[in-house]
């Protein structure tokens, strides 16, 4: 196992922060979010943004492409949408008599889907592919995609004609949801100074391949002791029927349908190394897990009519199992 240094720690924790810094020039607060997009591209997994429109979604992901100095496609998800609109597809050249590949927006390094709620099946079904395996099937030939290959996918929880629900296999695939939430007054104060010139601030690259692969070689010499896998493991394991213990089924079970698969806890433990990161630590703690929880399992919980009627979130439950659970 790698052992990382003291400098190479110090080196990624003054990337991260680097970064951070950059994107606050063009975003007005949203901290959470910002640390979520870093965890995620460090991590190496995709991520699900929740928001009401104006809350400078597209402009953070934007900001994360000239940051990272990496290829950068933005996809416009509409319920006319085809699947060769986002993978590619055969185009006939008569004069040669032979189909050529034109390849789709996804061929980036970064791409965000924007409302992606709004696609139909068959095009969540082409992007899932590339999430899952990182390729795509154009005609008979399979062709890989960019690497680093990072989604960043948007979606309006308040709007619901014209949408189709994303299905649980693609919700698994997203390392992280985040939810984003409207700034402070003196928040807005600064959004509203700015009429909308944000997106012309010049940010400089300081994440580029280069530092994102320390950060990852990092984040891979971070130690976990087995109390904190195991710690991770119960966590997830509490969302599952017949695990939780008898004085709080009523409480977390009852309103939970399905919980989440081992692809959970996986991420939990990427992300809590990662948070790690930020520490400036090498190694993990249960401050580490609990910190990262929401934003790993909140779309991985499939929640049941009586959670919607007694207004219980995926949020709730999940405080719950980080209270009643014995920290090591």
């Amino acid at each position: 196992m790698n052992v990382i240094t003291k400098i190479e720690l110090d080196e990624c924790f003054n990337y991260i922060k680097s970064a951070r810094e950059e994107v606050g020039n063009r975003v007005v607060g949203q901290r959470d979010v910002v640390d979520g997009i870093i965890m995620a591209l460090i991590a190496g997994g995709h991520v699900l943004l929740e928001g009401v429109p104006g809350l400078a979604k597209t402009l953070a992901v934007k900001t994360f492409a000239d940051i990272s100095g990496l290829e950068y496609k933005r996809i416009q998800f509409t319920p006319d949408l085809l699947p060769a609109d986002v993978t590619g597809t055969l185009i006939y050249e008569q004069s040669t008599g032979r189909f050529n590949v034109r390849r789709g927006p996804v061929f980036a390094n970064l791409v965000l889907a924007d409302e992606i709620n709004r696609a139909p099946a068959k095009v969540q079904s082409a992007l899932l592919e590339a999430m899952a395996e990182q390729q795509v099937t154009i005609g008979e030939n399979t062709y890989k995609l960019s690497d680093p290959f990072f989604v960043l996918a948007t979606q309006n929880p308040i709007e619901q004609e014209g949408t189709y629900s994303l299905p649980e296999a693609e919700l698994d695939r997203f390392l992280l949801k985040l939810v984003v939430h409207y700034p402070t007054p003196e928040e807005e104060i600064q959004i509203v100074k700015s009429e909308g010139r944000a997106e012309r601030i010049p940010v400089n690259k300081v994440f580029n391949s280069y530092a994102l692969q320390k950060c990852r070689n990092a984040v891979d010499a971070v130690t976990v002791d087995d109390k904190m896998l195991a710690y991770i493991v119960s966590i997830v394991n509490a969302t599952r029927a017949n695990s939780v213990q008898p004085n709080r089924k009523n409480d977390i079970q009852r309103y939970i349908a399905f919980g989440a698969s081992p692809r959970a806890g996986i991420a939990l433990l990427r992300c809590a190394k990662v948070h790690a990161l930020f520490e400036n630590r090498s190694f993990v703690l249960a401050e580490d897990i609990q910190s990262v929880a929401k934003q790993v399992l909140r779309h991985r919980l499939v929640l049941n009519y009586e959670a919607a009627a007694d207004n219980v979130t995926a949020d709730d439950l999940i405080e719950k199992i980080i209270d009643f659970m014995p920290v090591p």
